[in-house]
């Protein structure tokens, strides 16, 4: 049982600070702006202790049941943790644009964030490393046709007819998953799988990859429940610590995504550095086609029953940037295998998003 404990000592530091957080949410939030913000600073850090052991279970489980389940488990994992937190603060502060600007920042986190950082790195340590070009393909199609119909064509439908279009996205987002999901663990897996070559001696089997495997499910879905605890009171935090500064109010939204996103960050990296660019592919793109097609009919179906319709359609300066991505995206992921180059051309197009958000656009 100690042994246990101090495994996970980072996710019960982050158990601690949740069940301390709501006793005193009032009391931090009624001392000031400066205790506030530092409160959610706080209250992040926690956060990311909870996402690096979700992140190790995910990987255990991917070692032991293999792709794409594993990785799916770790895609599906971070789309419950958004949904959860868009819920909640859509429930608290109605924001029009927030779920867009979430989604949106997803998009950007995971393709070029996440798979460009990977792929950067993964080539600079081993120059091309080859994945399965069937999956990205897959995956890339599904994603522009998911935020076209959810994201793109919102601006040009009246605002009488927003109800039905709402329910018509429900429908097809829905449908592309059941879809998705059916040839992702069924007879067309092998769309999402890669068989490396065995290489000579011993085996690296990851830390931890003995473990139970409902054990790791334990921990993965007690640290979600932890990250969404945590975020609930973060998210207040930081929206009084930051009222007046001048932050843009996308900041929000890419806390969220980036929250969401922390436990694919460290899977995806460790997986780069390993050689594993199938698992980078999985985890990144399968990451931003399920924040589409699940975070968009969940909250979809929250404004049909509120009456109050969210703000879907994507700025002029948000469509470029997801245009410009997806093309790259086809570009460099149609050969299998990426290189440092392909790597840096996404992070620089995540750093452009980085500026354009400080900039407010």
């Amino acid at each position: 049982m100690l042994t246990l404990l101090k495994d996970e000592k980072l996710l019960l530091l982050a158990v601690i600070m949740a069940c301390v957080a709501f006793p005193l949410e009032h009391w931090l939030l009624g001392n000031g702006q400066a205790m506030a913000l530092v409160g959610g600073f706080v209250l992040i850090a926690a956060i990311v202790c909870a996402s690096m052991r979700v992140a190790h279970h995910a990987e255990v489980l991917a070692e032991k049941v293999g792709d794409p389940y594993g990785t799916m488990i770790l895609t599906l994992s971070a789309v419950l943790v958004e949904v959860v937190i868009l819920a909640i603060m859509m429930s608290n502060e109605a924001s029009p644009t927030l779920v867009r600007d979430t989604i949106y920042s997803a998009v950007m986190l995971d393709i070029n964030g996440i798979l460009g950082l990977a792929a950067l790195m993964g080539g600079i340590k081993h120059g091309e490393q080859s994945y399965n070009d069937d999956s990205a393909r897959t995956y890339s199609v599904m994603i522009l046709t998911a935020m076209g119909v959810s994201m793109v064509v919102p601006e040009f439908i009246p605002e009488s007819d927003w109800k039905i279009y709402s329910a018509f996205t429900i429908g097809a987002m829905l449908l592309l998953y059941t879809l998705f999901l059916r040839m992702q663990v069924g007879p067309h897996s092998y769309f999402f799988s890669y068989s490396y070559p065995e290489k000579k001696g011993r085996k690296r089997e990851p830390e931890g990859a003995s473990g139970s495997v409902k054990w790791s499910v334990t921990i993965l879905g007690l640290g979600v429940i932890v990250i969404g605890a945590l975020a609930e009171v973060m998210s207040k935090a930081l929206d009084l610590g930051l009222e007046g500064t001048g932050a843009p109010p996308v900041v929000t939204a890419i806390l969220v995504a980036a929250i969401s996103a922390a436990p694919e960050i460290l899977t995806a990296l460790r997986a780069a550095l390993a050689n594993r660019m199938q698992s980078v592919v999985n985890v990144a793109l399968g990451a931003s086609l399920s924040t589409v097609i699940l975070t968009v009919p969940v909250m979809e179906a929250m404004a049909l029953y509120t009456g109050q319709p969210f703000q879907m359609a994507m700025t002029p300066v948000q469509t470029v940037m997801v245009v410009m991505t997806l093309v790259v995206c086809a570009i460099n992921l149609n050969d299998g295998e990426t290189n440092a180059i392909e790597g840096m051309t996404h992070f620089v197009l995540f750093a452009t998003f980085i500026m354009l958000s400080l900039l407010g656009l």
